[in-house]
């Protein structure tokens, strides 16, 4: 599922590549999907805010391509890469 393109079916918008997935070590359930945020200026400015889409608000998961009901409010910056648990 890592590194497939994620679209928006609200707007039709790319919102960008799974890179990380939320599992709940209890149910070894996944519960979202993390999208790290765009680096601003080269990232010499850091990064935009993280997309983190929940499980439920998945639609439909392709070959190479999963199409979510993204609502822009969820936005979080989430925690630091590397430091996940």
């Amino acid at each position: 599922m890592r590194h497939k393109e994620v679209i928006n079916v609200k707007d039709g918008m790319r919102l960008g590549n799974v890179c990380d997935l939320e599992i709940d070590t209890e149910t070894a359930k996944v519960m979202s999907l993390v999208i790290y945020g765009r680096l601003r200026f080269f990232g010499l400015l850091g990064r935009e805010d993280d997309i983190v889409i929940r499980w439920q608000d998945i639609q439909v998961i392709g070959e190479d391509t999963i199409l979510v009901n993204y609502n822009a409010l969820c936005r979080t910056k989430g925690p630091p890469r590397g430091l996940a648990a």
